[in-house]
């Protein structure tokens, strides 16, 4: 196995995570590796990214083409001068889900030891308490180092399955240090009971210089969308738990009162699924294929034409930890509809959007007339969006990481 940078006894910092963008997906956590890129300007880090394989896969794949697609990964890769080790670990398809810690941790043992013989490993920081937290827990005790967790968002789901959600309280409880990307995550890992010291809320950020307005008017000729359209825009993966289904449903009554509404759908598969095949039939369903665009997936340094070419962001999401294309859009100057789940109600006020109860279609029909009738002040949301900006959060997750490291 090739190993390029040089034998050093600097501190390294190992990042756990199975989401790292990749040239076949290369919008897959971005949200990780916006942080991480950041982090490493002034700590080590080396990303060890592993994936979930089975030789049933390629069967499965007969019949679910999108399952466990595009994991061709070479074992070793450098992006932006960070490492990433991409390791495959066993995984049981839809089933025995609670054994992933362990196998993840066992899958990647060998490429830690590894990596120790020629830097010291210091930390193990995890995103997602399940399986990549449970997996880094069992390595830091096995290297005798710090772990730290991030949660995400999906620890409220994965607590829904018993042993899942116990092996979630194992890893929160066992980990140095725990990092939430909203106070409502906090609430749930201290409702399992995860101490609330042990909690820090690091709220994702955004890049203010890479999502910034351009012209409506120009982003839309480019995109060749009709000037006087009124146009909405969701930006996620096509999941069920992204709602885009819940948007589309309402669409007949919104056409009423804007004929020439256009709704974009901007995403395409990821490793939880892919709806695409659902939402083309519900649209076909209800007549609105010259109202609904489905682009696909976008690079993250495109989608800001998109953004700039819509009048309103639309987030229907059952469950979210706080999605980062919500700051990506208000520094754009969108103002925001979002359901009341996770991060978003800590986040969007009155001056940049709408908070509406999730799966209420009345109250989010109403939230976008109101929102489309309304004028706007794009500067302020912009503003806003500013204060969240990733150089005003990374400043306190270095310090923590520094302090685990000095310990």
């Amino acid at each position: 196995m090739k190993y390029n940078f040089k034998k050093n006894k600097n501190k390294i910092i190992i990042v756990l995570t199975t989401l790292y963008p990749s040239k076949d997906n290369p919008n897959v956590g971005i949200f990780i590796r916006e942080r991480m890129l950041r982090v490493a300007k002034y700590i080590p880090l080396i990303v060890v990214a592993p994936y979930p394989w089975s030789p049933f896969d390629k069967i499965i794949r007969i019949f679910k083409p999108n399952y466990r697609s595009n994991m061709n990964y070479k074992i070793l890769e450098k992006q932006d001068n960070i490492y990433i080790y991409r390791p495959r670990f066993f995984s049981i398809p839809y089933l025995l889900k609670c054994f992933d810690g362990i196998l993840m941790a066992y899958g990647c043992l060998k490429i830690l030891r590894h990596i120790q013989k020629r830097v010291n490993i210091s930390l193990v920081d995890s995103h997602f308490a399940y399986p990549e937290g449970f997996a880094a827990t069992m390595l830091a005790r096995w290297f005798k180092v710090p772990v730290t967790i991030t949660i995400r968002g999906t620890e409220v789901t994965l607590s829904k399955y018993f042993f899942r959600k116990q092996l979630i309280i194992k890893a929160l409880n066992s980990a140095d240090r725990v990092f939430s990307v909203s106070e409502s995550l906090k609430r749930h890992a201290c409702s399992l009971g995860v101490p609330s010291q042990k909690i820090q809320v690091i709220r994702n950020g955004v890049d203010i210089a890479k999502f910034c307005p351009i012209g409506k008017n120009e982003a839309r000729n480019y995109l060749k969308i009709p000037q006087n359209s009124k146009v909405l825009i969701t930006v996620g993966s096509l999941v069920p738990r992204k709602g885009q289904h819940r948007i589309i449903s309402i669409l007949p009554e919104l056409i009423k009162y804007y004929p020439n509404l256009i709704y974009l759908i901007v995403g395409g598969n990821s490793p939880e699924g892919d709806s695409s095949t659902y939402l083309k039939k519900q649209v076909s369903k209800l007549k609105l294929d010259e109202h609904v665009y489905f682009v696909g997936s976008v690079h993250h340094h495109q989608l800001n034409r998109y953004l700039s070419a819509s009048d309103l962001f639309v987030l229907a999401s059952s469950n979210e930890g706080l999605a980062n294309v919500l700051l990506e859009a208000m520094a754009v100057g969108l103002p925001i509809i979002a359901t009341n789940v996770g991060g978003a109600q800590e986040i969007i006020n009155d001056d940049v959007g709408i908070i509406v109860p999730f799966n209420n279609s009345e109250a989010l029909l109403e939230a976008l007339r109101k929102a489309l009738d309304q004028k706007w002040e794009k500067k302020k949301i912009r503003k806003y969006a500013m204060k969240n900006a990733w150089d005003q959060k990374i400043p306190v997750l270095i310090q923590e990481l520094k302090q685990l490291l000095n310990q």
